[in-house]
């Protein structure tokens, strides 16, 4: 069973006094343990689907459904709660706070439960991404690579379904990049989640399980090797 799914899902904005269709009855599911990598020329509607996925946005038509429940209509605070609990995000600029070591940005999403404290799985997390000798060094004390590493382990604090990557290798050079690309490849079979990730960049193609075409706000092709 797929752990998010689109249902005929059509994204339609405001500009002025037009009327922008950014979506057009897009249809897309994505299982656990699998990698899907969407690509598409820039304004094909990539962004809007990726905050579709993740719970960032809502549908003006169609349907979203996360663990076959159709969370649709939740309000905010329920998609806020979904969103931390359910999903994690890794981010093309890393978004790291300057301020904390690599273990406490790691920490960061899971501090809002006090109930269960994560500082053993940030450091597992770390420890897992090669970065066991790095825990308390700042984000200024870390390559790009190394960044983007302590990104990844963040997204997965909270025990995510589903992983989400907006240009994951976009600021970094072609082999940090493929190593960022077997890490993701590595933890979507030991974490069991779903990775969708939009890109540029055609290394990725390489470790996908899927690749999803997306022109213009419509689903072109779904290619499955």
């Amino acid at each position: 069973m797929s752990v998010i799914e689109l249902e005929d899902v059509i994204k339609r904005y405001q500009s002025g006094v037009e009327t922008v269709e950014a979506l057009k009855g897009v249809d897309f599911s994505a299982d656990r343990g699998e990698m899907v990598t969407v690509i598409g020329p820039s304004g094909s509607g990539k962004s809007t689907m990726l905050n579709m996925i993740g719970l960032l946005d809502t549908p003006t038509e169609g349907h979203v459904h996360l663990d076959a429940r159709d969370v649709t209509d939740f309000s905010e605070d329920e998609l806020t709660e979904e969103r931390r609990t359910g999903i994690g995000f890794v981010f093309q600029d890393f978004h790291l706070l300057p301020m904390l070591t690599a273990v406490e940005n790691v920490e960061l999403p899971s501090m809002w439960n006090t109930s269960v404290d994560r500082h053993d799985r940030a450091v597992e997390l770390l420890r897992r991404v090669g970065l066991g000798d790095r825990l308390d060094h700042t984000p200024d004390q870390l390559s790009g690579g190394q960044q983007q590493r302590v990104a990844v382990a963040r997204s997965l604090i909270n025990e995510p379904d589903i992983l989400l990557a907006d240009e994951p290798t976009g600021n970094l050079d072609q082999d940090t990049g493929q190593t960022i690309l077997e890490e993701l490849t590595r933890l979507k079979e030991d974490e069991n989640v779903a990775i969708v990730a939009v890109t540029h960049d055609d290394q990725m193609l390489d470790y996908t399980d899927t690749t999803v075409r997306i022109v213009d706000g419509v689903i072109q092709e779904v290619d499955q090797p």
